[in-house]
């Protein structure tokens, strides 16, 4: 089966799910705040979804992440 998450989405959506902030998976990753909101976006386009809870859901239908 093919991923749909690339590997920096896959840490920033494990983030999300450990319920940390986009400033403390930014720092975790040694990235911008920013750049963190940019790859969630990117993750919501691409499931055509509406929100990250909606994105969190599906990727874990999915088996993409796990809780």
């Amino acid at each position: 089966m093919k991923k749909i998450l690339t590997k920096r989405e896959t840490q920033i959506f494990r983030g999300l799910v450990a319920n940390k902030t986009t400033q403390e998976i930014a720092k975790e990753l040694g990235i911008s705040d920013k750049t963190v909101r940019n790859h969630i976006s990117n993750v919501i386009l691409k499931l055509d979804v509406k929100c990250r809870s909606q994105a969190i859901l599906e990727l874990l239908r999915c088996k993409e992440i796990e809780l």
